[in-house]
């Protein structure tokens, strides 16, 4: 009877602590996820990421020079950095989770110096000094020629003394400030054209051009009357030759998105006016590799003077327009040699020469199975056949140039050099079908699921796995949206998305006063730019690992999710954030999506670039691995000369 008892009462006593052990872990978890909830709490005013950040405490140098020009639209860089607010901003706190932060604040932060004041503009891979060394033949030394490991900088581009934020959109569209890009010579030598004009303190674009003296609104609306711009066919163009992209400029009031080139040449600035205008843009060069776009990807080519030699080595240049051009999609040409007839004085060239030319033209647009739509005034448009059922039998007879062999690959872009053979469209089942398939017309194509997605040319990525995407990118942009109010205001112009996978973040901002350059890394596990392009966005292909074609102080904000992770082990982390501080304006944005230790290792670099930043939860909470980090370039320029 007493062991029974003694028993009993063990087992009693076995059964009390176990029911304490529990209760006590209960309540600790209990006060563990109310604390992430409260630390989680997302601000509540557009002021209190900026405060959190320390960016409230930043005095900006922004020079306006009157009332006036304030009130046409230029921002302030307190405007930028935050907003007026009654409430404390709620402090996230991570010390608790990231034990890796707290090692790193105790290190020594390595500043970097800005570079000498002769490398406001630098251009890594377009250096006109390197371009030197390379050969002439077919623009080969005005292509990318990356610095050597001896050559790469490790220092900040300055921008140049009294830089101001530029006019915000669409006045920018009209106007630049001469401090930003202090360059008269178009304004000299094209001044009779009407490409840009100098008012005190600031540009002007009036919107004309080499080809289109009337302006570039009235030249689009010459060309809407005579192949269809505004049912949402059209939707995704390229402006080859584009000077300060006036052409690209008013398309956009028609829903039409540009991606506008050319070279770092000559004609000086002429890409970084286009971007200071809010207007997409990059550096490039029909030479001797193909353009760093996916076949497919345009609904509408445009060449106007664009001074490209179409009728030269067997019309090479016209078969790398075919490749980039959609089944259906428009070729246009005006200037030499359209209308010889009528300008052949004026352009001081023989009838003999400029015929010659434009027979040339002709004979490379029939070797590609073109129609010509028409010829009218100061244009000739061709069109692109759907699909190569007729075209594969007109190549039985004339054979030059031959279709591409099923090994040439037609997206591959970067560094792949021009062959002179038609790029082969998909297989079409008959002759009304859409190569590749049909497209819907803008703005449904933008959520409509790809083609390459519904045909399964892209490994792993279904219908169903593209839509959820969409769903997280609504996700993300909400989020954003509380911790960057000023994104949905029309602050950040310029946004490039440096890993843009589908073009989601594109997308959920579509509505927005803004626009993305969708960047897919050449490294990247799957090559989705000509889905990006198949949803009526744009985009480049890119090695982080270099320069990227444009100039200093072109973009607003940049998005950065995994890349990091994508580059860690390729080359130097450092090189790339200098890279995207050179891409950056002052006071702008960059978001950065990934592990905690890489967000870190991000920090510990940006501290020492003059920027602040802030790590912060996930949009879905602090349990999920994948940090945001939330940095601002700050408001700096170089010293006067």
């Amino acid at each position: 009877m007493t062991k029974e008892n003694s028993s009993h009462h063990h087992a009693e006593a076995k059964r009390k602590r176990l029911i304490w052990i529990l209760c006590v872990s209960g309540f600790c978890i209990l006060s563990y996820v109310l604390g992430s909830w409260q630390t989680n709490t997302v601000p509540s005013s557009s002021s209190a990421v900026y405060k959190r950040m320390g960016c409230d405490e930043t005095k900006t140098q922004t020079k306006l020079s009157s009332s006036a020009d304030n009130d046409d639209g230029n921002l302030s860089s307190s405007s930028s950095l935050s907003s007026s607010s009654s409430s404390e901003p709620v402090e996230l706190d991570f010390e608790s989770h990231h034990k890796l932060e707290l090692k790193q604040k105790n290190q020594t932060i390595k500043y970097l110096e800005p570079c000498d004041m002769s490398l406001s503009e630098y251009t890594p891979c377009e250096d006109r000094e390197r371009g030197r060394r390379f050969d002439r033949n077919m623009m080969k030394y005005r292509e990318r020629h990356c610095p050597s490991k001896d050559e790469l900088l490790y220092c900040l581009i300055p921008p140049p003394p009294n830089y101001k934020i530029p006019f915000k959109w669409p006045q920018s569209r009209d106007y630049a400030w001469y401090d930003n890009i202090p360059h008269k010579e178009l304004s000299i030598e094209k001044a009779i054209q009407n490409w840009i004009q100098v008012e005190g303190e600031r540009f002007r674009f009036p919107g004309g051009g080499t080809g289109f003296p009337r302006g570039a609104d009235a030249y689009i609306d010459d060309i809407s009357r005579l192949i269809p711009l505004t049912d949402g066919a059209v939707r995704t163009a390229i402006d080859t030759g584009c000077g300060v992209a006036s052409f690209g400029a008013y398309l956009l009031k028609r829903d039409i998105l540009a991606m506008s080139f050319a070279p770092r040449d000559t004609h000086e600035a002429q890409v970084q006016f286009a971007l200071e205008r809010g207007v997409p843009a990059i550096i490039g060069i029909m030479g001797s590799i193909r353009l760093p776009y996916p076949a497919r990807a345009f609904d509408l080519a445009h060449c106007s003077r664009c001074l490209i030699p179409w009728f030269q080595n067997d019309g090479l240049y016209l078969t790398e327009v075919d490749r980039v051009l959609r089944p259906g999609g428009y070729w246009i040409l005006s200037g030499p040699p359209i209308n010889w007839k009528q300008h052949w004085k004026g352009w001081e060239r023989s009838q003999e020469d400029l015929k010659q030319e434009q027979d040339s033209i002709e004979n490379a647009a029939r070797s590609l199975c073109w129609k010509k739509v028409t010829e009218k005034g100061d244009f000739s448009i061709w069109q692109k056949p759907i699909n190569h059922i007729e075209c594969k039998k007109l190549k039985r007879v004339h054979k030059s140039p031959p279709i591409c062999t099923k090994a040439v690959q037609p997206d591959s872009a970067w560094y792949k050099e021009l062959e002179s053979c038609v790029t082969p469209l998909p297989e079409a089942k008959s002759p009304d079908e859409f190569a590749g398939g049909a497209l819907e017309n803008w703005p449904d194509r933008a959520f409509a699921v790809p083609p390459r997605i519904i045909q399964g040319t892209i490994p792993e990525i279904s219908a169903e796995i593209f839509r959820e995407d969409n769903e997280v990118w609504k996700d993300r942009v909400a989020y954003y949206k509380q911790i960057m109010p000023e994104l949905s205001r029309g602050r950040f112009r310029n946004i490039m998305d440096m890993n843009a996978y589908l073009g989601g973040f594109a997308a959920a901002i579509v509505k927005y006063p803004s626009w993305v350059m969708n960047v897919v890394p050449v490294d990247a596990e799957k090559q989705t730019l000509g889905v990006i392009y198949e949803r009526g966005f744009i985009g480049t292909y890119q090695d982080w690992c270099e320069g990227f074609s444009t100039y200093p102080r072109t973009y607003d904000l940049i998005h950065a999710g995994g890349l990091f992770s994508i580059y860690e082990n390729r080359c130097d982390v450092t090189l790339i954030l200098l890279e995207m501080d050179r891409i950056l304006r002052p006071e702008g944005t960059v978001v950065f999506r990934d592990t905690v230790e890489m967000l870190t290792k991000i920090q510990s670099i940006t501290n020492g670039m003059k920027w602040t930043s802030r790590i912060m939860d996930h949009e879905k909470g602090p349990f999920i691995p994948e940090k945001i980090l939330l940095a601002v370039k700050s408001y700096w320029t170089g010293p006067s000369s």
